[in-house]
């Protein structure tokens, strides 16, 4: 702020004292096109001197174009009005009022002004006041590119011009105190001194670096000659929120040291050296660098360290919430190190110190995770050791286990085969290499196998109704691509005495806010009697067949299927289980089987069972065995009484399809709409 003021006021000086030369007190005007100093230009310069009615010297100065590089003020008005004397002392005086139109933040927009020269002790002194706010500069006349500053209660705001020379950042709100000393040099400035900031905020055209509410004290040193500026601060935080490319920080209102050196260039800016700390949340040494844009280049962090649950309130809650991990529960402590840079990691290490972290979702938790990883995308680590006490994965809850890790030539992988329990039984990966750096492309690869897992362990833990059997298979190739998740081969799981296989499973985003799962489903020799009384739809026997082909659910809700079933070697139904089949298909029984007759019997003997469903959006395209008229068959019978089931609704909303399926295996019956 007060930068320009010390230029502009020394030129202003100049024009008062050649006025006080003129040979009369009569009016006076002077006019020109441009007067410079280093550091000030003023075009359209007019000024009048006259005398007012107290016999002194009374002063309008207008320039319509005001240029100060250092202050960032481009083609601002300026507009000044007062009155000149001299005291006792022989001093110039000059008391009156200053207005700045145009300037960035509104700066000096109508303030007051006095102005003393003081010949004898060779000093300028030049003091603004407007509302609250107070400047000040001494600039020794002998010394005009020095000046002594001090600012109080100024508006955040007024820097905008000067933030703007450096960044392409701006204040937001919020208040300053300083204490500077500021060198003015033809190829820049320099400055330094003491400042304190009350409920500080500052933005980015990105939104990726801003601040709110901040409090802070401390030193700060800015430097603008030739070339990039470059400035440190050295202060203490307290209170308010920071935003740092992927770093948001709450910060608590207990003190937090902040040491930074950065260059500024074109609207971009590199914090060559950041370190923070935060006694019992978060100690780091690092460095950041954003684009013009506010966009990350660079994350470097030589050392940190946190403790949990501090630094997740204060610090990481913002970061892990863009990996979709949600209101996350954490304790424990990490350390380590990290290399960031925009074309990928280049490098990180951990250390894990009775580390546990769980999501609200319960998508994931692990408990007391200790030991470390270390890799880099081009130099060979040594083995590192890592291991958890349980282990959660989409509910699923995995045993303890321990596993050694080596990086080399940039994929960190397995050195031995790991086993780790699951609800009776065993996943086993044979290999696993993972590839940090893979911008694109493939990033991860494994083989598994899965053995004696419980099936009915395995349906309590998801929600669904508890089958027997067990799930076993083997994937041999499970490839993490892009941002999918693509198993080759197959899962089997032998359940209802028959098989379910699992194949072309592929998860995108899994854990992103909305996953997306592919897979295709067959089914083999399913007993239908197991799985009736399973889903208490009503009882049928035999053997049942099929597939549910592309196979596709968003946030684990279906959007696209085409499923076929088919019991086709014969069994008994239920009369429940027939009425259920009915109102799914939105259809009755065919003309030949009356009411009353039947009612007189418990079951029906069946020769084929057939339904298939084909949704797209939230409509299912329904058919049966065959068509019949304007119908499908649903159920063909077989014996006496004969029993034939027919269905009339080839299209089905899903929600509506759903609901009758439910209160079937709830044994409330299907309503039919």
């Amino acid at each position: 702020m007060l930068p320009p003021s010390r230029r502009l006021l020394l030129c202003l000086g100049l024009l008062l004292v050649a006025a006080w030369t003129a040979p009369a007190w009569a009016d006076v005007d002077l006019t020109a096109k441009v007067v410079a100093v280093p550091g000030v230009r003023l075009q359209q310069v007019s000024l009048h001197l006259g005398e007012d009615s107290s016999g002194g010297l009374s002063l309008k100065l207008h320039a319509a174009r005001a240029d100060v590089a250092a202050m960032g003020w481009r083609r601002v008005g300026l507009d000044l009005e007062g009155v000149l004397s001299r005291d006792l002392q022989m001093r110039w005086l000059l008391d009156g009022t200053v207005a700045l139109h145009g300037a960035p933040g509104g700066a000096l927009g109508n303030s007051d002004v006095r102005l003393v020269i003081d010949q004898r002790a060779n000093t300028l002194q030049a003091d603004f006041t407007q509302a609250a706010a107070t400047a000040s500069a001494w600039i020794p006349l002998d010394q005009t590119t020095h000046a002594q500053i001090t600012l109080k209660n100024l508006p955040a705001q007024w820097l905008a011009g000067l933030l703007g020379t450096v960044w392409s950042g701006r204040p937001t709100g919020g208040q300053l105190d300083a204490e500077l000393a500021l060198d003015v040099h033809d190829n820049g400035i320099q400055s330094s001194g003491e400042f304190s900031l009350d409920g500080v905020g500052f933005d980015s055209p990105s939104g990726t670096l801003a601040g709110q509410g901040v409090d802070a004290h401390g030193r700060l040193g800015i430097d603008t000659q030739g070339g990039p500026a470059r400035f440190t601060v050295d202060a203490t935080l307290r209170g308010g929120e920071l935003l740092l490319g992927p770093i948001y920080a709450k910060l608590p209102s207990h003190p937090v040291q902040l040491n930074v050196a950065a260059v500024g260039q074109g609207g971009a800016l590199a914090i060559n050296r950041l370190r923070v700390n935060d006694t019992d949340a978060l100690q780091l040494d690092g460095a950041l660098a954003f684009d013009a844009r506010g966009n990350l280049d660079k994350l470097r962090l030589e050392r940190f360290q946190a403790r949990f649950p501090a630094a997740y309130d204060r610090y990481g809650a913002a970061w892990l919430d863009t990996l979709g991990l949600h209101e996350v529960r954490i304790a424990g402590a990490l350390s380590g190190n990290l290399d960031l840079r925009d074309d990928g990691p280049r490098g990180f290490a951990f250390t894990a110190d009775h580390f546990g972290l769980a999501t609200a979702d319960g998508r994931l938790a692990i408990d007391d995770l200790n030991g470390g990883l270390d890799w880099s995308a081009e130099a060979d680590r040594p083995t590192t050791s890592l291991g958890w006490r349980a282990l959660r994965l989409y509910r699923l809850p995995f045993g303890p286990a321990r596993a050694q890790w080596r990086s080399q030539g940039g994929t960190l992988g397995l050195t031995q085969p790991l086993a780790v329990g699951l609800l009776g039984g065993t996943v086993r990966l044979g290999q696993l290499d993972w590839r940090p750096a893979a911008a694109r492309g493939q990033r991860l690869e494994t083989s598994l196998a899965v053995t004696g897992v419980d099936m009915a362990a395995f349906s309590k833990t998801m929600g669904w109704p508890q089958f027997p059997g067990t799930l076993g298979g083997a994937i041999p190739s499970l490839r993490w691509v892009d941002d999918t998740v693509e198993l080759a081969g197959g899962l089997s799981v032998n359940v209802f005495n028959g098989f379910v296989d699992i194949t072309q499973l592929a998860l995108t985003q899994p854990f992103g806010p909305s996953p997306v799962l592919a897979a295709d489903i067959g089914f083999r020799q399913l007993d239908l009697g197991s799985i009736t009384s399973v889903f208490d739809f009503g009882s049928i026997t035999g053997p049942l067949h099929g597939s549910i082909g592309n196979l596709r659910l968003v946030d684990w809700q279906p959007v696209a299927f085409e499923a076929h079933l088919l019991a086709d070697e014969g069994g008994r139904i239920s009369q429940r289980a027939v009425n259920n089949l009915t109102s799914v298909g939105g259809g009755g029984i065919a003309a030949g089987l009356q009411g009353a007759v039947l009612k007189l019997f418990k079951t029906f003997g069946y020769a084929r069972i057939g339904l298939n469903c084909t949704l797209v959006g939230t409509v299912c395209h329904m058919s049966g065995l065959e068509n019949i008229g304007d119908g499908y068959t649903i159920v063909e019978g077989s014996g006496l009484p004969h029993l034939q089931v027919i269905g009339h609704q080839h299209e089905v909303d899903w929600p509506t399809l759903v609901s009758r399926l439910k209160a079937a295996t709830e044994g409330g019956g299907p309503q039919v709409r």
